[in-house]
């Protein structure tokens, strides 16, 4: 039977992960089991060895990257750009950490080949991070840098065409910031969304639920605790924490990115069931076996998600695509 309907559940099917995929979740899997728990290594360490290692491998900051500091609303914001010779539009990135861990530095390989395959100056922000800033200190950093990209992306890059995105809590966060942008300041500035595997229901979706302590990149218990360190348990289904129950009227396009054995999938596919339900344009990429951050490893998958997603933000800046029914 033809799937029907805008997901395609082949792509979900055991027999769609290659050889590769799987192979590659087993050796994590087994290797994720010997790791003691984030929880139990606690912040302050965790936050020193990212200074060296991330799951994806050894820290390597690129030589493109320029720091800069822009104005927020505690102080000053440091953000890492890239700049490649020419630039059509700019893409704003936020990184993932589930709120907690993560800086702009780790992003630095994909967002320096973001910035010369797409044509596009990125600006990658170092938000605040829970525990020492809770929410909503995070995005609040991510709005104002926003509306600073809006103010000066003709100035300082020469083009108005603009991206938003992230991984993770950034997808999170740039869902968010699109939605206070259009309530807070009656903008919809941003020409497209690339959202990789966020988490758009803190309070936990029926896959994170379900996925229990499988202890790969990410479960169940590491999920609930980087949710409740940065918002309380009380709090995590009100829009601006969890954008799945935002009014999502009047958005941009947006390409939702997710592998079918990451425990944030449902998150996914119900924002981008709920971002089509609103009006809005959205592509749907699912990659079969992926695990979360999938994309970060030397994968075929990965590179196939890496290729679409240049095209989408490459397509977004040539066109300036706007949101459906415009």
């Amino acid at each position: 039977m033809e799937p029907k309907g805008p997901i395609d559940s082949a792509a979900f099917c055991r027999g769609a992960i290659d050889s590769e995929t799987a192979a590659f979740v087993e050796r994590q899997t087994q290797q994720d089991r010997r790791r003691p728990y984030l929880f139990d290594v606690g912040v302050p360490r965790l936050r020193a060895l990212q200074e060296r290692f991330t799951v994806a491998g050894p820290v390597q900051p690129s030589p493109m990257a320029q720091e800069r500091e822009i104005p927020g609303p505690a102080g000053a914001i440091s953000v890492r750009v890239f700049l490649p010779e020419t630039v059509r539009g700019a893409y704003l990135h936020f990184h993932g950490g589930g709120y907690v861990l993560g800086r702009a530095i780790h992003s630095d390989a994909r967002n320096e080949a973001i910035a010369r395959n797409c044509g596009v100056a990125v600006v990658s922000v170092d938000y605040r991070r829970a525990p020492e800033d809770p929410y909503p200190a995070g995005p609040d950093d991510c709005e104002a840098a926003a509306l600073w990209l809006v103010e000066h992306a003709k100035a300082e890059f020469g083009s108005e065409r603009l991206v938003i995105g992230g991984e993770s809590a950034g997808a999170t966060f740039s869902a968010v910031t699109l939605v206070r942008l259009r309530d807070r300041h009656g903008l919809r500035p941003f020409a497209a969304a690339n959202l990789l595997y966020g988490n758009y229901d803190l309070f936990g979706t029926p896959s994170l639920e379900l996925y229990g302590d499988r202890r790969l990149v990410t479960d169940r218990p590491v999920s609930h605790w980087f949710h409740d360190t940065y918002v309380p348990r009380e709090r995590q289904r009100e829009p601006d924490v969890s954008p799945l129950y935002a009014d999502l009227d009047r958005l941009p396009p947006a390409l939702f990115s997710i592998g079918t054995d990451d425990p944030l999938r449902d998150d996914t596919l119900f924002m981008y069931l709920r971002w089509l339900a609103a009006g809005n344009l959205a592509e749907l990429a699912v990659y079969p076996g992926g695990p979360h951050m999938f994309d970060a490893f030397d994968l075929k998958i990965a590179h196939d998600a890496q290729a679409r997603i240049d095209r989408f933000i490459a397509e977004a800046v040539s066109q300036q695509r706007r949101a459906a029914g415009e």
